[in-house]
């Protein structure tokens, strides 16, 4: 039998009071609150209100990745966007950042991502860009939330021919694949390359292979074959095992593993080793800087980077400025400072340059434009890069319970970042997707910060049975 809701259905008047929008848009469980057909609905017609105190027609694409119930999303979306005098455009599957070029290439008054990044099929969520292809603001948020828990949402909608109009733009993956294309310098060539591309059976299936293989690359792929529930399950840059053996199997020069929405990546070398953000963003800093086109030398990071990453930055004349975890965050710093390069860790990676948002396929091609234009493996330049051992622990929570409460983690949690001082640093927090606390600690001394990162995550675990499940 299918799966089905292991709680009654809550109603949408249940949670009037509840905010919808975390710190990436609106994510959930597919069919259970906020991920509910009838709140979704409202939400579109919230998102289509907006738009319409700043034009008399908008214009608002949807696209979407893999997941199964981004079927069922998209058509509750499209139903309240059109209810209220908004015109919808149909991507498809395409990945975040072909949704926010497009959104800006088309003119549109606005680009909805329906995914859940990483998350497993069974998640689903819902992203919202500017005309401009840049995240809404957080107050633009705020009035979506009050307007989607407003008794007057549905007061005034129009009829006759008020009501909008649906359909699907069936070249999305080829204008977004010519935009990758065009970022690839043209004295360059990938012929004779062997690339392994991990598609994590999400939304970058089929602009992938095309933009390598059209540039003369060949192209093995993995996680390539999505069918709604697959997607990000042992593949992916959260899982690229499966990709390394690949790469060591077709000796190949180069592995590339995206997540589901294909906003960030995870790079395996010609000899099997992993390349996280950091060194991504390592290599590619240390190149800009060298080229004297990294604005103030300076790259835009967050709290969970490695000090190798700024150690290195520092050696070469540059300096890392680092900000909250979260993609918006680091793109928002961008902004405010004018840089134009920054990223996280876990592969998002924005060259701000050309880009609005983290690009898994374009940070690809900029390595590989660094490596051939220097005449380098990816082997090779990252050895320019040397990070302190960080070890990191997911803990599965019930309930997010503030650290000020758990007293004897946070006893231990200061007493463990006095301990380290200058050899290191202890990181906590509580992931804004999912239901998880997060610890990091960085040292210099593997075994020592893998047991300190034990202790903390036992004590946390043992402090957390204090708070009962919510009910």
């Amino acid at each position: 039998m299918p799966e089905t809701n292991d709680k009654p259905h809550l109603a949408f008047k249940n949670h009037r009071q509840t905010p919808i929008f975390g710190t990436d848009g609106v994510r959930g469980k597919a069919n259970i609150y906020p991920m509910s057909p009838d709140l979704v609905l409202r939400l579109g017609q919230a998102i289509g209100y907006y738009f319409r105190r700043q034009t008399a027609l908008p214009r608002i694409l949807i696209g979407k990745d893999t997941r199964l119930s981004g079927y069922m999303l998209e058509q509750s979306l499209c139903a309240g966007m059109l209810s209220v005098g908004a015109d919808v455009f149909f991507l498809g599957p395409l990945p975040t950042p072909g949704i926010a070029y497009l959104t800006r290439g088309m003119r549109a008054s606005a680009g909805i991502v329906i995914s859940a990044s990483h998350n497993a099929f069974h998640d689903n969520g819902i992203k919202i860009f500017n005309h401009d292809g840049y995240k809404l603001p957080d107050a633009a948020e705020a009035t979506l939330d009050r307007m989607v828990h407003s008794e007057t949402l549905t007061t005034e909608l129009p009829v006759a021919d008020g009501i909008g109009t649906a359909r699907r733009i069936d070249d999305a993956v080829g204008q977004y694949a010519v935009f990758l294309k065009e970022q690839f310098p043209k004295r360059m060539t990938l012929d004779g390359l062997r690339i392994v591309i991990d598609c994590a059976h999400g939304a970058a299936y089929r602009v992938a292979p095309k933009v390598f293989r059209e540039l003369g690359a060949e192209v093995f792929l993995v996680g390539d074959q999505p069918n709604g529930v697959n997607i990000n399950d042992r593949c992916g840059a959260l899982h690229p095992e499966a990709l390394r053996a690949e790469v060591l199997l077709y000796k190949a020069d180069l592995g590339i593993a995206l997540d589901g929405d294909g906003d960030r990546l995870m790079l395996v070398d010609d000899t099997g080793a992993y390349v996280d953000g950091d060194i991504i963003m390592g290599i590619c800093a240390q190149h800009m800087i060298e080229m004297g086109t990294l604005h103030k030398n300076t790259v835009v990071a967050t709290v969970m980077s490695n000090a190798g990453l700024e150690q290195a930055l520092v050696a070469r004349g540059g300096k890392l400025l680092r900000v909250k975890v979260g993609d918006r965050h680091v793109v928002e710093a961008m902004r405010r400072g004018d840089y134009n390069f920054g990223g996280e860790q876990s592969g998002h990676i924005i060259h701000r340059g050309c880009a609005t948002t983290g690009d898994g396929l374009l940070a690809a091609l900029k390595i590989i434009e660094i490596a051939l234009g220097c005449g380098r493996k990816l082997s090779e330049l990252k050895q320019d890069i040397i990070l302190l051992p960080q070890v990191q622990k997911n803990l599965q929570v019930v309930h997010k319970v503030p650290t000020a409460e758990l007293t004897e983690f946070s006893k231990l949690l200061y007493d463990t970042q006095q301990q380290l001082r200058d050899r290191g640093r202890v990181l906590f927090r509580y992931s804004g997707t999912e239901n998880k606390a997060r610890i990091m600690v960085e040292g210099e001394d593997y075994d020592e910060i893998e047991k300190i990162a034990c202790n903390l995550a036992s004590v946390m675990q043992a402090d957390l049975q204090r708070f009962p499940a919510p009910t």
